[in-house]
């Protein structure tokens, strides 16, 4: 078919005009990659016909295809070597897909009996490439930043998404807004937020066809110091001086922050997280309670955010805690003692006086001073023996001296205890004790003879009859020069006398039955004299 004929055919065809053919081309458009291949079929099935044509436009122009008898295949000269067609069904396919391939391609079918033409679009996409995403800013600070990234890239009916991480981002037309374009799209973050950009941040390109993301971007957030405090919150509000003790600033902050120290809103001469009580120390404070707070510096936001207070004191330890005690020999009831407390250093806001342990409680003989730094007793008693300890404290410590007072007394009344009886030949002990300190001296007398026996116990081996008589225990105590007497009696009896009865009261109790059983038979016997 000759150029002029061919012409002749499409005005003839378009002439006829399109008839309803929904029955010979499935509904487009059809979208094939730039440079690949396509097929664009149709719904014919083993077709009769005396032409298939296809044809495309542009738009502007018409330009034959290809065109299909049975048993031949006639292609454009313009698409030689890059179409086929296959005459079983009309279907045509183009190779190596050119941008100028875009357009509508229209199918007439021609029989003797009827012609259709049906036309479908073809949608040649150049590939999706080079999706990269760009700031406008280096970096960002929290609040005050308006950051805009844009995302380019290249290809055909481009449709772009954004993602944090795997979370699609989705404007809010305030903070969040998008802008697409044909070849990019634009995401504008107003007042930007740390959490805005921590993702990482993609971007999505797509047609029909294919996808690419684009790499991780990230951008940096400058942001705080947030959440300035000190630790500990609360210390006591009185510290140890020379201890261990130190104060810590933390904040929360992109770039880390810088810390300075104030006491009293007084700036001081310490840079750094910690703050020491040596160093508080050092500069002259703490002897009077103060605040102490931190400022957190961001070098990029510029901020500087305080921390909360922190009061104390500091206060000096007390230490060598001396008592003063009487030195001289104390004695019970002639005598009285003064005891005083004081601290070689610190503090003192308290004195305790404990006696064996319990407190010491005031008393007609025990006189506190006013500011309980010493006490009195007078005068002195046994009772008032032992030991008495001063405790000396303040808000920091406790410390503490003791004295062991011995106030002499006695002896008081001796005691003799031991056997007042004993047989012939048997082991005697007789015991003397007097309450005394210091412990009393003992002598013994018999019969007001004194003996050459010094202690607290008079023994006798084995008893004979002289032993009988009276012992007297002597004890003397030689600080208080006092002595007191006790007598006991000591009756030696012969062997046998104390284990039974004696003979005269064996004979008494012979006689005395003898006597019960007489009157008995005297009243049986006057019984029956009466009974008739």
């Amino acid at each position: 078919m000759d150029l002029f004929a061919s012409r002749s055919l499409l005005l003839l065809l378009s002439l006829l005009g399109r008839c309803s053919a929904a029955d010979i081309l499935p509904e487009g458009p059809v979208s094939a990659i730039l440079g690949k291949n396509v097929t664009l079929k149709t719904l014919l099935t083993n077709p009769t016909y005396d032409y298939i044509i296809w044809n495309f436009s542009d738009g502007t122009d018409q330009t034959a295809v290809v065109t299909l008898r049975p048993g031949s295949v006639k292609v454009s000269e313009t698409y030689e070597g890059r179409v086929s067609a296959d005459p079983k069904n009309g279907f045509l396919t183009l190779t190596g897909l050119r941008s100028t391939d875009s357009g509508d391609y229209s199918m007439s079918i021609i029989s003797p009996d009827i012609t259709k033409t049906a036309e479908i679009r073809l949608q040649v996409l150049e590939p999706v490439s080079d999706v990269t995403i760009k700031s406008d800013l280096p970096e960002a600070i929290e609040f005050n930043s308006t950051v805009v990234l844009t995302c380019s890239a290249k290809g055909s009916f481009l449709k772009f998404s954004w993602l944090n991480g795997t979370a699609p981002i989705v404007a809010d037309g305030k903070r969040l807004t998008l802008k697409d374009a044909e070849l990019s799209s634009t995401l504008t973050i107003t007042g930007v937020l740390r959490s805005d950009l921590v993702g990482p941040i993609y971007c999505k390109a797509a047609n029909q066809l294919e996808m690419e993301t684009s790499a991780a971007f990230n951008l940096t957030v400058y942001y705080g110091p947030d959440d300035v405090a000190i630790t500990p919150a609360n210390p006591p509000a009185v510290i140890k001086a020379g201890s261990n003790f130190s104060l810590s600033c933390s904040a929360r902050s992109d770039p880390p922050a810088t810390f300075s120290w104030y006491h009293n809103q007084t700036a001081m001469e310490v840079e750094g997280p910690v703050l020491t009580l040596e160093k508080i120390q050092k500069l002259g404070f703490g002897e009077k309670a103060g605040e102490y707070t931190c400022r957190a510096k961001n070098a990029k936001t510029e901020r500087v955010v305080p921390s909360a207070a922190a009061k104390f004191s500091v206060m000096d330890p007390i230490k060598g805690v001396k008592m003063t005690a009487p030195t001289a020999v104390l004695i019970a009831g002639n005598s009285s003692a003064n005891l005083s407390c004081q601290a070689a250093a610190g503090n003192v806001e308290a004195t305790t006086w404990l006696k064996d342990g319990r407190q010491l409680t005031a008393s007609e003989r025990v006189v506190f001073a006013a500011d309980m730094s010493s006490v009195k007793i007078n005068p002195l008693q046994k009772e008032d023996n032992g030991e008495y300890v001063c405790e000396l404290s303040n808000p920091v410590n406790k410390a503490q001296d003791s004295y062991k007072m011995v106030v002499n007394y006695g002896p008081e009344q001796a005691v003799v205890t031991g056997e007042g009886a004993i047989e012939f030949d048997d082991r005697v002990t007789l015991t003397c004790s007097a309450a005394s300190v210091p412990p009393a001296n003992f002598t013994w007398k018999f019969n007001g003879t004194l003996t050459n026996v010094k202690t607290a116990t008079y023994s006798i081996e084995k008893a004979v009859y002289k032993n009988s008589g009276t012992y007297m225990c002597q004890a003397h105590n030689a600080i208080t020069g006092k002595m007191t007497t006790s007598t006991h009696n000591l009756s030696v009896k012969e062997e046998g006398a104390l284990d039974g009865l004696s003979d005269g009261a064996i004979a008494g109790i012979v006689i005395g039955v003898l006597i019960a059983l007489a009157l008995a038979i005297g009243l049986i016997i006057y019984c029956r004299q009466k009974v008739p």
